[in-house]
């Protein structure tokens, strides 16, 4: 009851960002139920599994998203005084972990429905059964596998938003952790696992393309020839930018202070230092995801290979989310330093300057980001297309 009074009570944006989680994790859902459906009617066909495992791709980005979300909640932030009053961290994560069943259970539910209403089991059958295909239409879909798969999102999300939560740091500390300048914060650990790992994922990609005459990434409709091997590939390789995405992020903050910084430059480069935790991991995921689309649209998307309207619905998903993950993370690094921000300010220093400090952070990142994108795409590429 608590977690939906504080959510009638929200602010506008706090609950757009809600109906986003709940959004995405319908569309999750209606992907499980289509790798199920699909099962059902085709049972000894290999590609049932191979479906089931490309949904965990849009699953672990919904999971993302949903914990930042709940990170960036106002109401699971610790305040003084709620200890005393029994909302201690533990009460707070578990609010958080209400919230995000909430909103997630909200968008299986949804799932189902148009699940059901698109194989013709609610309403009759719609787009004269044109969804019959992929959906499994006409066989008997088993409830409990239906219910335990659209359980899957709001239990994963919010154990792990909970999780979140009772690790994060105090988020009343400021950008530079006091109202003066300190110490740069440590660099992050986990640059050289990260690169091994993304050149684990390209070696494993170009490996399982051999011999496959440029078919061995058949996401629109062919799921039965697609290599368990390409997954495994673009899952390391993911993990790896995300693990080497706060080193690069920090390493960007020590560039721009280099060679007798200014105050823009010392102020611009701290902060990315400080918050390379916060916004690394969101920045290498993104990264990632587009390099991966830009191998995918390499091989896909022209009149002879048509991306499948479920291969578009899990990019949409992986995309939005990994997107709105990164700026929902943006956003809770600019709230934690809003007391930073108020101190500079009072002190004299001109607005123009922070502004200056925010574009010139912008810009380091892309600097370094846009080409290291670019270059796993085309290295990943290289041999699926060959």
């Amino acid at each position: 009851m608590l977690a939906l009074r504080l959510a009638r009570g929200s602010h506008p944006l706090v609950l757009v960002r809600r109906l986003l989680v709940a959004a995405a994790s319908a569309g999750v859902g209606f992907l499980l139920l289509c790798a199920l459906g699909y099962a059902v009617a085709h049972p000894a066909s290999a590609g049932s599994v191979l479906r089931l495992l490309w949904c965990f791709v849009p699953l672990a980005a919904t999971v993302q998203f949903a914990v930042a979300v709940a990170r960036a909640d106002p109401s699971t932030r610790p305040r003084p005084g709620l200890s005393a009053l029994g909302m201690g961290p533990v009460r707070l994560s578990a609010l958080a972990a209400v919230s995000t069943a909430v909103s997630t259970t909200l968008g299986s539910v949804v799932a189902l429905l148009f699940f059901l209403h698109l194989r013709g089991d609610l309403t009759g059958m719609p787009f004269d059964g044109g969804a019959a295909e992929f959906l499994g239409a006409g066989t008997p879909l088993p409830l409990a596998a239906a219910l335990l798969l659209l359980a899957v999102v709001p239990v994963t999300a919010s154990v792990a938003g909970a999780l979140a939560l009772r690790s994060r740091p105090d988020p009343a500390r400021a950008a530079f952790g006091s109202e003066e300048l300190p110490e740069p914060a440590p660099a992050p650990a986990g640059l050289p696992w990260g690169v091994a790992l993304v050149a684990a994922g390209l070696a494993v990609e170009a490996i399982a393309s051999r011999g496959t005459g440029g078919n061995a990434f058949p996401l629109p409709g062919r799921y039965d020839s697609t290599p368990v091997a390409v997954l495994i590939g673009w899952t390391l390789t993911a993990v790896g930018l995300a693990m080497a995405g706060p080193s690069l992020t920090y390493l960007c903050g020590r560039v721009l202070q280099a060679v007798r910084p200014g105050a823009v430059r010392l102020l611009a480069g701290r902060v990315l230092m400080d918050e390379a935790r916060r916004i690394g991991r969101p920045l290498g995921v993104v990264c990632a995801v587009v390099s991966a689309a830009i191998a995918a649209s390499a091989l896909y998307g022209g009149d002879d290979r048509p991306y499948g309207p479920l291969t578009a619905l899990g990019a949409v998903l992986v995309i939005g989310c990994t997107t709105a993950t990164l700026l929902t993370s943006a956003l809770e690094a600019k709230h934690a330093r809003a007391h930073t921000v108020e101190v500079l300010l009072r002190m004299g220093a001109p607005a123009a300057a922070l502004r200056r400090a925010t574009m010139l952070r912008a810009a380091a990142l892309l600097a370094l980001f846009a080409p290291l994108t670019w270059v796993i795409a085309q290295v990943a590429a290289v041999p699926l297309t060959k």
